[in-house]
């Protein structure tokens, strides 16, 4: 089983749960059925979760609902913890240079506090 958690910047701020709390009721439900999959489900569905190319090892948790497209992007520390880094409602086809780059400076972030070179 994974475990899903929140990315803690140095002042204990978590930007993901910050945009998850800005959510309808009816948005944030879909988000946090999407994120039980990740814990439940040995195979999550690829239509919930893709790595993104040409990235640092980012991985996309995509949410539909309502007609918002809502990405979170995160990375993986091992094989059971998934990191969530920076959210986003996605407005074009591709996604955002700049939300790539807040997710890979949060990862390196957090292996750097952590403790671990993960370059």
């Amino acid at each position: 089983m994974r475990e899903v958690i929140f990315y803690e910047t140095a002042n204990g701020k978590k930007p993901v749960k910050e945009f998850l709390d800005s959510l309808s009721a009816k948005e944030a439900k879909k988000v946090v059925w999407v994120l039980k999959l990740f814990e439940d489900l040995k195979e999550v569905p690829r239509q919930f979760f893709k790595k993104l190319t040409n990235t640092d090892d980012i991985w996309e948790v995509r949410i539909n609902v309502g007609g918002k497209a809502i990405r979170i992007l995160g990375f993986l520390d091992g094989d059971h913890l998934i990191v969530l880094a920076h959210a986003i409602v996605k407005k074009t086809q591709k996604t955002p240079k700049q939300a790539i780059k807040i997710a890979q400076e949060r990862k390196k972030d957090y292996f750097s506090r952590k403790g671990v070179n993960n370059e």
